[in-house]
């Protein structure tokens, strides 16, 4: 399996690193000498309980009691980790600050940009973690945000950590029924909510939104308000509402970390809900706290002082990715807004304008960007950016070329892939390693993960199921309100028994220890017995100038039939041709197959989304197949719900 090399750090880029230290680290202080990195990766996978302690001692774990041990099994999903240690996530963000230095940097579609100090933001967290349990806040009660991407939301996440209690958010782009779908499962005592906010230059009032959720959840004792649409916004509210910015400017108080167990609740993020109600996944405190210090530092080599941004929303396992940057001692920048207002050099410009170091985007925005011929290198300096990272979906070749060829030519492009389920990435970046077209670097230090075929065997240079054999600290301790594990049993172990089933179909390059990830299992192609990753027909209608976006399912009929329609949104004022329908058929089969050639080519108005920017193949795939809406699809977690009648339609013709 070859592939094309991009990029490659030269030695400084290598011995600068987290991950070289770490290396040398183990040779003094474990007497462990590794001559390439997978020879560390094999280490770190078949002694587990060794690797962990080594990352707990390398980033100088705080905790308040010592542990038992490091791993109570090996059996998923009921291990545990680190019994007996009480610690604090917060605790460890402080515990590096330098006061005068900034910790957050703010911008939004006004242009404007703010920076709240170490020492700022430690305030205005003791001053709201002080409030908070002046109402009654304890260990282990839910706290929830319905906030966008600001500050606020940010002190608010270590204000509520700080005290041992559970943090949830949505962002409010959501509807009333996706929110409370979402937050009724916890019984959260305290709301901290928006007025409203910006988007594509539009103003979105939310006052009502607030009130239903308020009135939805009865076990609510206060709510707190951030006045951003308008500064009045608490004259809309009850009396009993408090104003954000009374809490964070009250009396001075000092900032004191409760410490929890191991194994307790940090926070609930939930699944898209596509076809039901969000599972609520539960990660614990001193989980987070352990892989994110190892894949900020190890993959994503993030230093103190550093400016590290992702776009994101604070509904999106991101945003609470992108808090472990204060780990460690670096920056986190945040942007409230559309990525493409006014246009497409949007976030470029803001990164010029803050100096960013770590650019985080989706994959779909670099997709579109080069879709669009947006040249960031030739109107932008970006000369601070040393790497590029990619999640969300599989970044194709030809943009892993257009990062190179248009954006910047000497990065460290770190695509990744992992989920809300671990709140992490299985596979990631690697300061060692050559950036390949294509393809995600590495597995991550301590995830176990191969490709199975389908007798369940590890196989590489050819497609498998992606499986992960053994326990990481992040994967959930449960599901909220989940009896007996059946639902998070359901989700990841059943189809190997004790083995986490990703359900991501992937192709492992032994030549360069890479990745390529074909899309999702139960949205693969199974064509005439031939399995195809959705990516593949997407990368090459990618390349059909005419084409703005695109979808394909393959429906299995009755008497053994197979249906493969493909939806095309043509870009704007254009149609969809015989001409055009040629080229997409041509283009499938010479570049992969005749099996790779849909049966029909339908165009559309819109591709279905959620909210959080995913496909949605396999629920558009049950809708074709005339389930019942109810179980097909969930349309609160969707971006563009209308887009959704026309298969509705559709399915009758089938």
């Amino acid at each position: 399996m070859s592939a094309k090399k991009l990029w490659e750090g030269g030695d400084s880029f290598k011995k600068n690193s987290h991950l070289y230290d770490f290396q040398h680290w183990l040779l003094i202080h474990k007497n462990l000498k590794f001559n390439t990195y997978h020879e560390l990766w094999k280490w770190s996978v078949e002694n587990i309980e060794d690797f962990w302690e080594s990352v707990w001692d390398y980033f100088n774990i705080l905790s308040h009691s010592p542990y038992k041990n490091v791993l109570s099994s090996f059996d998923m999903p009921h291990c545990k980790w680190f019994e007996g240690a009480t610690l604090n996530y917060a605790e460890h963000v402080f515990r590096n600050a330098s006061p005068n230095k900034t910790a957050i940097c703010f911008g939004n579609e006004s242009g404007e940009i703010t920076e709240i100090s170490w020492k700022e933001l430690k305030q205005k967290v003791a001053s709201m973690a002080a409030y908070l349990k002046s109402v009654g806040v304890t260990k282990g009660d839910r706290v929830v945000a319905f906030l966008p991407n600001v500050p606020e939301a940010t002190i608010s996440f270590l204000a509520v950590n700080s005290l041992g209690a559970i943090w949830s958010s949505t962002s409010p782009d959501f509807g009333t029924e996706s929110v409370v779908d979402r937050f009724a499962q916890i019984e959260p005592k305290v709301l901290i909510a928006v007025d409203g906010y910006t988007y594509n230059g539009k103003p979105y009032d939310k006052t009502d939104i607030v009130h239903n959720i308020v009135d939805a959840l009865p076990t609510l004792k206060k709510v707190i308000v951030l006045p951003n649409l308008n500064k009045n916004a608490l004259d809309n509210f009850p009396e009993s509402c408090e104003d954000i910015n009374f809490v964070f400017n009250s009396a001075s108080q000092d900032l004191i970390f409760e410490p929890v167990e191991f194994n307790h609740p940090i926070w609930v993020l939930y699944s898209s809900g596509t076809t039901g109600l969000p599972k609520a996944i539960v990660h614990s405190h001193g989980g987070i706290l352990l892989e994110h210090y190892k894949y900020m530092a190890f993959h994503n080599d993030v230093h103190k002082g550093e400016k590290y941004f992702w776009f994101s929303t604070t509904g999106w396992m991101m945003w609470n990715f992108v808090q472990s940057a204060l780990l460690l001692g670096a920056s986190i920048v945040l942007y409230d807004g559309c990525p493409t207002y006014p246009d497409f050099e949007a976030l470029w410009n803001f990164s010029d304008k803050v100096g960013v170091n770590h650019f985080g985007t989706s994959a779909p925005f670099l997709v579109a960007s080069m879709k669009r011929n947006i040249q960031p290198i030739k109107k932008h300096d970006l000369s601070s950016i040393r790497s590029i990272s990619s999640t969300g979906a599989p970044l194709p070749y030809e943009a892993f070329e257009y990062v190179y060829e248009n954006i910047k030519d000497d990065v460290w492009l770190c695509s990744m892939a992992g989920g809300t389920d671990v709140c992490t990435a299985f596979i990631g970046g690697n300061p060692y390693y050559a950036v390949h077209a294509g393809e995600i670097q590495c597995r991550a230090l301590g995830v176990s993960l191969f490709a199975y075929d389908d007798n369940e065997q590890p196989v590489e240079d050819e497609l498998g199921e992606m499986v992960i054999d053994k326990p990481m600290p992040s994967m959930p301790i449960y599901f909220w309100n989940d009896e007996d594990d059946k639902r998070y049993k359901a989700s990841y172990f059943e189809h190997y028994s004790g083995k986490w089933r990703h359900g991501d179909f992937i192709e492992i390059n032994s030549e360069t220890d890479g990745f390529v990830i074909y899309g999702r299992s139960d949205a693969t192609l199974n064509r005439h017995g031939i399995r195809i990753g959705t990516s593949e027909i997407y990368r090459a209608v990618n390349k059909i100038e005419e084409i703005e976006d695109s979808l394909i399912v393959n429906l299995e009929l009755d008497e053994g039939k197979h249906y493969m329609p493909l939806f095309v949104k043509m870009k704007s004022d254009l149609k969809l041709s015989e001409e055009v329908k040629t080229k997409v058929n041509q283009k499938l089969k010479t570049e992969y197959t005749p099996r790779h050639v849909p049966d029909d080519i339908i165009g559309v108005d819109d591709i279905p989304y959620t909210i959080s920017g995913k496909k949605m193949e396999a629920p558009i795939k049950k809708v074709l197949l005339k389930m019942s809406l109810e179980k097909s699809i969930n349309f609160d977690s969707m971006r563009n719900p209308e887009s959704v009648d026309f298969f509705i339609e559709f399915a009758k013709s089938i």
